[in-house]
């Protein structure tokens, strides 16, 4: 699925009036028609309804699902805010006629003055039709007031399109006082890109794309950078399996992983490389990391490094599909030159970089020039600060990795809540499957084995990293419906990769 800009849908909206032969109030009946079929199916006629609409489009929708809940029997208090008295678009003025039409005696318009803000008792929902999605200035005012007044006072409020107040993409020039702290945000036709950062959270709530049947290739000739990644795309990128294979066709992964007291780490990552189904796996690991990975992981390979308890010295000897560096590694002077030798050795074929990879980079950040082309890092929110500088916001730390993925000419996996995947040419893909549980150690060892053992059976590397962070967080939701989001473990997550491959494909 395309994630659009405000404007984008705009024109959508405006090819799909043209291509259907529909008017824009009937495409407004659909939105309204689909928000109000929700809400009843959520509440019954015995609670009350206080609806706030705006003067624009947004407002038009709020008025429509008045009037519409209103013949199904709900008490509903509409308060319509024509501040000037003349400033209603079209669309919003004929759903306010259509709702005097109902004689609601319970219809307040206000044009000038003061503003007395209703009651609003624990039990009632309040319908946010204040803003839309085409907000891109801070509220002011009596609407600053208003917002503060039900954000403080209403215990259920349901946002139409877009919580009032959110800007639909970049919001770090907005003040996050004034905006509306929806319970249930119901976004008609698309999601908006400010819905994916976490900071925005407590403002969207629970969220659903509500359809109202967009004309499909309006949808397909408006183009976007940004995607949503659904089960389907990556049930087309993955590849059957042929009758007449061996272990060789699915690719060799070299992964150089552990130090003393952080096996756990390389095991989680060999082991997720294996059930993702790489063909062959071996793992560089200190001399004290043998036992350790030869019963833990039997099916993998083990190349000792000279050293005792950390790695030293990473070059591979002989020739694989893919590299992945960094679960457990630490961070020590000797595997950090360790790290620029393999750099200045290996210049071609993208590599996995994760965890230790990337502090030892930290450390030395000119080895950032060195990552081969097309290259995968992983980083989480903390990683990510460490390499790039720090920032205080999901949105700040996106447009950073837009800025850096096409600068260095690499593939960046934000790890988060959302995980979002960011490539060299500025499209970005949103991950937005996956639980709390999953936010336990080695969880991440796990994504990149995953990731690796993807890009050593030949799948691209922007497709490996989109695969790969889907694959992972149908495995964890597999692994929560057993072991509940409290006790999970990172383990729980690979084992039930191979669950998760087969529900994608099937």
């Amino acid at each position: 699925m395309k994630i659009f800009t405000s404007n984008e849908i705009k024109t959508i909206e405006q090819l799909t009036i043209e291509a259907q032969s529909v008017s824009s109030i009937e495409l407004m009946e659909r939105a309204a028609s689909a928000i109000a079929c929700e809400l009843i199916s959520r509440w019954t006629p015995s609670r009350k309804f206080i609806v706030f609409a705006g003067s624009g489009n947004n407002g038009g929708d709020a008025l429509a699902v008045a009037r519409l809940l209103i013949e199904q029997g709900y008490k509903v208090e509409t308060f319509l805010f024509n501040i000037g008295g003349n400033n209603l678009s079209p669309q919003c003025l004929i759903n306010r006629d259509k709702l005097l039409e109902l004689r609601h005696t319970d219809f307040f318009e206000f044009t000038q003055g003061e503003f007395s803000p209703p009651f609003i008792a624990d039990d009632d929902i309040v319908i946010d039709g204040l803003f839309g999605g085409g907000l891109n200035r801070p509220l002011t005012g009596g609407f600053q007031s208003m917002v503060r007044y039900i954000n403080e006072n209403a215990s259920t409020i349901v946002s139409i399109d877009i919580p009032s107040g959110l800007f639909s993409e970049w919001n770090a020039e907005n003040d996050r006082n004034n905006i509306i702290k929806a319970t249930l945000t119901l976004s008609i036709g698309f999601p908006r890109l400010s819905f994916f950062f976490n900071e925005n959270a407590r403002f969207v709530g629970e969220v659903l794309i509500l359809d109202i049947d967009y004309d499909e290739r309006a949808i397909a000739q408006t183009h976007s950078n940004m995607f949503l990644v659904e089960q389907a795309n990556i049930q087309k990128a993955l590849k059957p399996r042929e009758p007449n294979c061996n272990k060789f066709d699915f690719g060799t992964l070299y992964l150089v992983a552990g130090s003393y007291g952080m096996m756990g780490a390389a095991v989680i990552a060999a082991k997720s490389a294996l059930r993702t189904g790489c063909g062959t796996v071996t793992v560089h690991a200190p001399r004290c990391g043998m036992s350790v990975l030869q019963a833990s992981v039997p099916e993998a390979m083990y190349v000792a490094d000279k050293h005792e308890i950390i790695p030293t010295d990473i070059t591979p000897r002989r020739s694989y599909r893919t590299i992945a560096i960094g679960p457990g590694l630490g961070t020590h002077k000797s595997t950090i030159d360790a790290l620029e030798q393999f750099l200045n050795k290996h210049s071609e074929a993208p590599c996995v970089f994760d965890a230790d990879a990337l502090n030892c980079i930290c450390e030395r950040p000119s080895l950032l020039e060195l990552l081969p082309v097309k290259s995968i890092i992983t980083p989480h929110a903390g990683e990510f600060d460490r390499l790039f500088g720090k920032h205080f916001s999901d949105e700040t730390r996106l447009r950073k990795a837009i800025e850096m993925a096409h600068f260095y000419n690499i593939i960046i996996v934000l790890k988060g809540r959302h995980s979002i995947i960011v490539r060299p040419d500025g499209r970005i893909t949103v991950n937005i499957s996956g639980n709390p549980g999953m936010a336990t150690p080695g969880s991440g060892d796990a994504l990149t084995g995953i990731i690796a053992s993807l890009l050593a059976q030949g799948y691209k590397p922007e497709v490996s990293a989109v695969a790969g962070a889907y694959i992972h967080a149908v495995a964890g939701n597999i692994a929560c419906s057993k072991k509940g989001s409290f006790g999970m473990l990172a383990s729980d997550i690979v084992d039930a990769i191979p669950s998760a491959l087969q529900k994608i494909i099937l």
